[in-house]
């Protein structure tokens, strides 16, 4: 069983920062990649950033481009989302995924490449 656990949520008010981390535990297994995806209320869960392990490429949805930062430690764990000149649109719960599936030369910006989900942590803007 693999665990993955979200923390670094919480109330920032427009325009502040926050840094999600992602800790994976349990099962040793082979990450392809990690990403983080948000679900507003009302509304479907939605892409926000990847990286994969191979080479550390890095993805992001166009609505965070240039205001957040996916990165990793040199060991893999955690995985970090550093979020820039937040906004009450970025309101929602975030969640960590990770990828034991390898997909070519995909961005792993959809939610079937994943095997391995968090519970999610809010982050509330408020404006």
């Amino acid at each position: 069983q693999v665990q993955l656990v979200e923390s670094g949520g919480g109330l920032v008010q427009a325009g502040g920062s926050l840094r999600l981390s992602c800790a994976a535990s349990g099962r040793t297994f082979r990450s392809y990649a990690t990403g983080w995806f948000r679900q507003a209320p009302g509304k479907e869960r939605e892409f926000v950033a990847s990286i994969r392990w191979s080479g550390g490429n890095t993805h992001y949805a166009d609505s965070v481009k240039g205001r957040f930062t996916i990165s990793r430690d040199n060991a893999k764990n955690p995985v970090f989302l550093q979020m820039n000149n937040l906004k009450p649109e970025d309101t929602a719960v975030y969640y960590c995924a990770a990828s034991g599936s390898y997909y070519g030369g995909s961005v792993y910006s959809l939610g079937y490449e994943y095997d391995y989900w968090g519970q999610g942590t809010q982050v509330t803007v408020s404006s």
